[in-house]
Order: C-alpha cells, then structure tokens, then sequence
C-alpha cells in the first residue's frame, strides 16, 4: 500500500486534517474537528496512528481530544488536569509528546502532566512545580506557558521543556528533579547587566536534531540557539539571519544538519515576515550558514506570521515542509523547502503543525 501523509493542524476553532498520497502534490481537507475548542498542538503516535489534541480555554477548561481512527470520531478526558485546591486553575493544554508508553502534557500555567493510559486519565508530575525558581517565574505577554516537550528517544527519562518566559529546564529522572538550561542564551528585556540570567529567558519552541539527542535547537525571543550538550551550554545560531526574532523551529527527519525556522520582525515591527517577503530559511550545517527558500510563497505584501507550533517536517525522502499561518493558510513543501504551494487558506489562526506518514 502507498505511504499517505496526514497534516494535524491545530487552530483556534478545532483541529484540521490536510491529506495527500506520497507525491503530496493535491490535497484533501477534513474538519474542523473536536467540537471547534481551541487546540493548541495536535500530534500523533506513529506506531498506532492514534492522534491527540491538546486544547481548551479559559471558558471551555483544559482537555486532551483523542482519536484512534484517523480522525473520523474523537473522545476527549480532563481527568486528573487539575492542580491542588486553592491553585490558579489551568487555563488549557499547550504541548503533547509521546515516550515510553506515557504520554506527556505542558499546560498554562506551566506544570507537566503524564498518562499512562493514553490520554484517558492524568497525573501531575509534580517536581517542577517545586523548583526553587518557581515562584519566579514570569508570565510574559502571552501568559506563563509550557508549549515546548522534548523527550530522548534513547532514554525516556531525560526531558527538555521549554516556558515562556522562564526558559528551557531538563530533567534526567523522568521529572523528580529539574534544573534551568540556559547558559548562553539572551534576555534582552531584563535590566541592562542582567541579560544572561540563570532562568527568565523567553524560549518560543524548544526541537532535537535526529539521531543526535543532546543536539537540541531553540528559537528564541531574543535570537536562534544550538546546544551541543543537552542543553548545558548554548550558541548563537542566528549569523546570516534577517532578525534575531521569531517563533517555530522544525528538524530534518534525519539530517541533525538541517534546520528550518521562519524569522519575524520583532516586537516593536509588527511579528511578520521580514520585507513582507514570505520565506523559510534553511541551514544544512547546524546554523553556520543560512539559505532563503522563497520559491512558490508569496513576495509581495505578505503580512504573515507563523506561530511557536506551526512548522514540521514529514519522513519521506525527499522529506515535506509544512508551515501554516495566524491567518490561515497551509503552505507545503515536497522537496526540502526547494518550492512551495499553497495548500489551503482561510482557516482559523493555525496554532500548531504537526505530520503523521501511514504506511
């Protein structure tokens, strides 16, 4: 049977599907599922094809959607997402990941969740909250969010997160203990002297190079990162970038080499693409050189942005680029962000990319 890729898009007014057959050159749109809630990131097991939404508000409360048959029915649980009585509540769930057997949850206000019964029912991981840094933390402009969950393949108990705006923390036990991972990394809205601290940085996505689990890159509110070592010590990757600001951050499926992300102007120019001139920007060496891919997107009066979760890669060869925009639209890529299309437009803000291949 022929590969078929899925696109998971998670919007302000439910999740989406944009399906195509391997050649991903005409695509089928399927949605707006799970009741139109607001889903922050929607993402897939590529195992089972099971498909897990995170969303919610501050009207309709935190849920995890599930569906276990491509999209065509979906359930969703609340059980257990809940802090301790006399807590701020949780507003909604932000960030999905999958690891060895569990599945893991960020919600606003930041604090980490994991199943084991695959979304059904939720437990605390409660040894980030007790952090000493925790009382800390600030919220920023868009609230105090854990949107980022990155896991080791290799070693399921060694955990990135990434919080706006307090910064990337590990853990190495599966969450009993934490410590903040942002040395060499800007905060250059804090008072001038103190633009290096030990936690406070706006992380905007946190993502893990293929086959290299302590290469891990970040996009941040103040500049493009590569680490090296998990995390402990970070470097400026953002030479031959056309700003120091932006938000999604995508890997090859198997290149560690390859990186995408989509700069914006900051925050004083209005958070769109530089010049209004769409583009994604590519490395092939870990950052040290960068290449605009403009080829099908639009250059003229493109006042687009791309939020923290929306951009991904597929595992073809060659593998898919896919981005979508707080106005809408869908763009795609089949060659490596050689060319692009335009796969839909007029949807809902898009808040989250993720792919799924079935076989």
């Amino acid at each position: 049977m022929a590969a078929k890729v899925l696109v998971l898009l998670g919007t302000k007014k439910g999740a989406f599907i944009a399906e195509s057959d391997a050649e991903r050159r005409s695509w089928k749109l399927r949605g707006p599922f799970c009741e139109t809630w607001p889903m922050n990131h929607v993402v897939a097991d590529p195992k089972t094809g099971t498909i897990w939404g995170a969303g919610g508000n501050e009207w309709f409360g935190p849920a995890v959607w599930k569906s276990t048959d491509l999209g065509e029915t979906w359930t969703h649980s609340s059980d257990g997402l809940a802090y301790a009585e006399g807590e701020e509540p949780i507003k909604a769930v932000w960030s999905l990941a999958k690891g060895n057997g569990s599945l893991f949850a960020g919600v606003q206000p930041a604090g980490l969740f994991r199943s084991d019964d695959g979304g059904q029912s939720w437990e605390h991981v409660k040894g980030l909250q007790k952090h000493p840094s925790r009382p800390h933390w600030n919220p920023g402009g868009a609230g105090l969010i854990l949107h980022s969950l990155v896991i080791d393949p290799n070693d399921h108990d060694r955990i990135w997160i990434g919080i706006s705006a307090a910064g990337v923390f590990y853990t190495g036990d599966g969450g009993k203990s934490w410590e903040p991972r942002n040395l060499g990394t800007r905060a250059d809205f804090m008072p001038e002297g103190e633009n290096y601290p030990e936690f406070g940085q706006c992380v905007h996505n946190l993502v893990m190079a293929p086959g290299m689990p302590d290469r891990l890159y970040q996009q941040n509110h103040c500049g493009m990162y590569r680490s090296d070592d998990g995390g402990k010590r970070w470097v400026s990757i953002e030479k031959g970038l056309p700003s120091t600001f932006g938000f999604p951050a995508a890997t090859h499926p198997r290149d560690p080499e390859t990186l995408y992300l989509v700069p914006l102007n900051g925050d004083s120019a209005g958070r769109y693409v530089p010049d209004a001139k769409a583009a994604v920007w590519r490395t092939r060496d870990a950052g040290r050189e960068w290449q605009a891919m403009r080829s099908g997107l639009p250059q003229e009066n493109a006042y687009i942005g791309v939020l923290r979760q929306a951009m991904a890669t597929d595992r073809l060869e060659p593998a898919g680029v896919y981005f979508g925009t707080s106005s809408g639209a869908l763009f795609a890529s089949a060659d490596e962000g050689e060319s692009w299309v335009n796969v839909t437009q007029h949807l809902p803000s898009i808040l989250s990319v993720e792919t799924l291949v079935v076989d």
